[in-house]
């Protein structure tokens, strides 16, 4: 008869393992933690010792491995924004779901930093955030606007850090995925030039960010290449409250027949453009052209697909995932690789038609 116990049996260490495959304890700890070859550990050895840990059930401690390989295996993610973008409609979102997608398959975990933008924390404060981020191995970063100065501190202690986005303001160090914006922008602009429109007005939001101005560095260069640098002034920065039915009569009495808006983490001054449109009692595009550099996340129920570009949001986050990960192996990047730019594909969608 089996004597009943409630006793657990005693967790197998790596002592035990040693006495049984017949190494030293240290070879053990060399083969467990993934280190066979430091030392020159022959095939049969390894094969001992595995076999010994499997007939034991023996478990490593992930923390302690964790300790031994200097690696957590966690990524921070963190956004210079306000909220944290867990919203499905926040135009960060799809990052975030791209970063998770591709941790998860290369055996790591994120861990979220979700500190509120750097201009509305006092300098003590942020400096704080930026610290925090350290508890990770590498942090995946994204936003309109770059705390400059903590960043630099963070490489220059070299802490790695990939930006999801194009990124000037420290030169080659800072490591980014980010989205061909310029070129995406001139085919819009080229695209409605080639349906006949002559006087084009890009309608965009007046803060200054560098997605802003490589969207707007492409609707210029569309321009020239049709010609069209003579309609002036192309290109109006303004607040949403500005865009009103009464402002799109007007510019379409002074011949405007296509409006071209940009897509934001807010998109507040592309939503203004295509309200104040049909306030106006006009239709897209039967009336007037309305094209969008980006697009929606979520598309509005209801309304029309606005004509622009798709960004591709879950893949530059994955991208960012695997650069970091290299960076994190020491491996060798290519300038090319270590800040590279997404294309971005067109969107024909419903909104521009030929110039009535």
């Amino acid at each position: 008869m089996r004597r009943a116990t409630g006793a657990r049996r005693p967790r197998p260490r790596q002592a035990d393992i040693a006495k049984l495959a017949g190494v030293s304890q240290a070879t053990v700890s060399l083969v467990l933690g993934g280190k066979p070859d430091v030392v020159g550990i022959a095939a049969d050895t390894v094969r001992r010792v595995h076999e010994a840990a499997d007939e034991l059930g023996y478990v490593a401690d992930p923390a302690a491995l964790r300790l031994a390989r200097r690696q957590n295996y966690l990524l921070g993610v963190h956004t210079f924004s306000a909220t944290f973008p867990v919203d499905i409609e926040n135009s960060y979102y799809p990052f975030l779901a791209g970063i998770e997608e591709q941790a998860g398959a290369r055996g790591y975990d994120i861990v979220l930093f979700t500190g509120s933008a750097p201009e509305s924390r006092p300098a003590a404060g942020r400096a704080g955030a930026i610290h925090r981020l350290r508890l990770a191995d590498g942090c995946i970063l994204f936003g309109r606007r770059v705390p400059r100065d903590e960043i630099a501190r963070l490489l220059d202690d070299d802490y790695p850090v990939v930006y999801i986005g194009r990124r000037n303001e420290l030169g080659d160090r800072l490591p980014y995925v980010g989205a061909d914006y310029v070129t995406a922008s001139r085919d819009v602009v080229l695209r409605l030039a080639g349906l006949g429109h002559e006087k084009i007005r890009y309608v965009r939001e007046e803060d200054v960010a560098l997605a802003s101005e490589d969207r707007q560095a492409g609707v210029l260069q569309g321009l020239a290449e049709a010609g069209l640098t003579g309609v002036a002034p192309p290109v109006l920065p303004c607040a949403a409250e500005d865009v009103t039915a009464d402002w799109v009569r007007t510019e379409v009495d002074a011949g405007v027949t296509a409006f071209v808006t940009e897509a934001t983490d807010t998109s507040v001054v592309a939503r203004a453009v295509g309200r104040a449109i049909a306030a106006a009692g006009l239709r897209c595009p039967q009336d007037v052209s309305l094209a969008m550099l980006g697009e929606y996340v979520v598309q509005p129920a209801g309304e029309p697909v606005t004509t622009g570009f798709a960004v591709p949001r879950r893949e530059m986050g994955r991208a960012a995932v695997d650069l970091m990960i290299d960076l994190l192996a020491g491996a060798p990047v290519p300038a090319r690789r270590r800040q590279s730019l997404m294309a971005c594909a067109f969107v024909a969608g419903e909104t521009t038609g030929p110039r009535t």
